[in-house]
């Protein structure tokens, strides 16, 4: 897939310049280590114009991260979602995937970096898992330990683990994996959070183990304003496989129905599924501008 152009712009320390044009220095501890910090969001093409879902909820967790990872954050919030909107507006997207990374100018030690740089672009991308519900298996890949690093910071080299996990998964002839955590307990994909559906319930792993997901979180605000019970807990690999149904949720995925895990087939048709609810009710929100200032 080709993400740009001769004429696509992209943000870069306070300029907007050709992507042709960009460059970094082959020394970062960004390129040599996966020292850095990324965000996946997402811009509609809605009825009421381009509106980006959650701007500011990302770039706060894109600072978060940071924070969590001793990477300095240098910039003001705000202003990043307003560049982001220009971005947008530069490159005549209206429908588009926005990528922010914050990454470390030359170093090579194995220390916190003493400078950064952010670069923000974007392109237009459809559902990363596509529109068809998925085949998935258990990965024989482990989510790292969350004493070994801060698995909510969302991390550039934390996705080698995802990478490995997605490979093997097609290598085996499925669409994705769902990783365990180091107690064999369910913790999510490679890029996407996870909820199954027994007896008319959600269920959906705990944080700790996981990235909390900001499409996980409104989900479960949409459980909460349709009345659906989503209950946050550890989940077993066998548990998954009794499930009625089960989707991953993530903003680049979106909302999509799990088809079978394994061998094992769902037996809930996924348009009588709780997933295929919040699935047509997701698509609703970020598509429509009242519905969708309830949750920015």
């Amino acid at each position: 897939m080709q993400y740009y152009n001769s004429s696509t712009q992209l943000y870069l320390n306070g300029e907007f310049v050709p992507a042709k044009d960009a460059s970094t220095d082959l020394y970062s501890q960004s390129l040599h280590y996966g020292y850095a910090v990324f965000e996946g969001i997402r811009a509609y093409n809605t009825h009421n114009g381009t509106r980006i879902f959650k701007a500011k909820r990302h770039y706060e967790r894109l600072k978060r991260s940071c924070e969590l990872v001793h990477i300095p954050f240098e910039w003001n919030v705000d202003d990043l979602v307003r560049q982001t909107y220009k971005l947008l507006e530069l490159n005549n997207l209206r429908d588009a995937y926005i990528r922010p990374l914050v990454y470390c100018s030359p170093n090579m030690t194995l220390s916190e970096p003493a400078s950064v740089n952010i670069m923000i672009c974007a392109w237009e991308w459809g559902a990363y898992l596509g529109d068809k519900q998925v085949r998935v298996c258990i990965s024989s890949y482990q989510r790292p330990n969350p004493k070994s690093t801060p698995m909510e910071a969302k991390v550039s080299g934390h996705y080698v683990n995802s990478i490995l996990a997605t490979t093997e998964a097609k290598g085996r002839g499925y669409d994705e994996a769902v990783l365990l955590d180091q107690n064999e307990f369910v913790a999510e994909a490679p890029g996407a959070n996870i909820f199954i559906e027994k007896s008319g319930k959600l269920y959906t792993p705990s944080l700790g183990h996981i990235l909390p997901g900001i499409t996980r979180e409104t989900v479960l605000q949409l459980c909460k304003s349709l009345d659906i019970e989503c209950i946050e807990t550890q989940i077993t690999a066998r548990e998954l496989k009794q499930a009625d149904s089960a989707f991953l949720c993530g903003t680049a995925a979106e909302i999509i129905g799990m088809k079978s895990i394994d061998e094992t087939t769902f037996p809930l048709k996924w348009s009588d599924s709780l997933g295929s609810t919040l699935q047509r009710t997701y698509k609703c929100l970020v598509l429509e501008k009242q519905n969708y200032e309830v949750f920015i």
